[in-house]
């Protein structure tokens, strides 16, 4: 099944620019709400698996308090509170940013990155650096090799994709390479909606910890001015993460859970797409309409087809 329109650039009523992927809504009883495209299609799920991620080094022994948890499990906007976080995580290993193998990047956030002007990239600035130190936080509580945490065969590698398959209910036939340089897993859309509804509505303390850490702490998963920031911090009991290339996921505590990938990697239907699959769930959430301009006058909108 090919992936079916999910979003449209409409301009004085004419459909300008399409954007298509593949959507699947679950009910609390997990039974299938809608679905658009095809679940069955293979997604790498980029960073919107940082809170199995984060589950898995939980179970592993890794301890942190819930402010620096939801750090571990962000793709912060790399603020001074996000950066002091992941030096309070590191420090807690003995370790400084040095340890660090995520690549060079300058802060996610647009206010952070202008901030930050022509200072040189760093490690820490990255986005994933929190998860990146509380995975070498995990492998010093383990007495496990902190050089080559990133390797796919090291045991907390394993364990994290042990952790998907667990929660996915899925057999993992390929492993990448994310952009921070961590072991990245292919699951269909299905797994993956699985996996995050098994996650939220789990008993676990080690899944409970994260998912409520994330929720408690909403300004460390993103930071201000952003989409899941905004979203977890409006509506109680959600919680939400995106991921590079236009991957996204969002669940209640109920089980309810939404999973959506836009198959251009376009981040610009998002707050569209994410309102209007709430909404099929039956979830109220602030929404502001995506204005299409011409000049300064509003002549059209960014809609989703559903």
């Amino acid at each position: 099944m090919s992936d079916a329109v999910l979003a449209q650039y409409v301009r004085d009523g004419v459909v300008e620019s399409e954007h298509r992927g593949h959507l699947l809504a679950l009910n609390a009883d997990d039974s299938v709400n809608f679905a658009l495209g095809d679940p069955s299609h293979l997604v790498f799920p980029r960073s919107t698996v940082k809170c199995i991620q984060g589950a898995a080094m939980v179970a592993a022994g890794m301890e942190l308090e819930p402010r620096l948890l939801a750090l571990g499990a962000s793709s912060h906007s790399g603020s001074p509170e996000h950066i002091a976080g992941v030096k309070e995580i590191l420090a807690l290993a003995k370790l400084d940013e040095s340890a660090l193998q995520c690549m060079l990047d300058k802060p996610l956030g647009e206010a952070e990155r202008r901030a930050w002007g022509d200072a040189p990239a760093t490690r820490i600035a990255m986005n994933c650096s929190g998860k990146h130190a509380a995975m070498l936080l995990t492998c010093v509580t383990n007495g496990w090799p902190i050089e080559s945490y990133l390797d796919a065969a090291h045991p907390l590698q394993v364990a994290i994709k042990g952790e998907i398959e667990s929660l996915a209910g899925e057999t993992i036939t390929l492993t990448s390479t994310d952009g921070c340089g961590a072991p990245l897993f292919l699951l269909s859309l299905a797994g993956l909606a699985r996996a995050i509804r098994a996650i939220t509505i789990s008993t676990k303390p080690a899944h409970q910890l994260v998912m409520q850490a994330s929720r408690a702490f909403p300004e460390m998963v993103a930071g201000k001015g952003r989409l899941t920031t905004q979203m977890i911090s409006a509506v109680p009991g959600l919680y939400l993460k995106d991921g590079a290339e236009a991957v996204e996921v969002a669940s209640m505590t109920d089980g309810r859970t939404l999973v959506f990938k836009v198959s251009d990697g376009s981040l610009r239907p998002f707050r569209v797409l994410v309102h209007a699959g709430l909404a099929k769930l039956g979830i109220d959430s602030p929404y502001e309409v995506e204005n299409v301009l011409g000049g300064d006058a509003i002549i059209g909108t960014i809609r989703a087809t559903f």
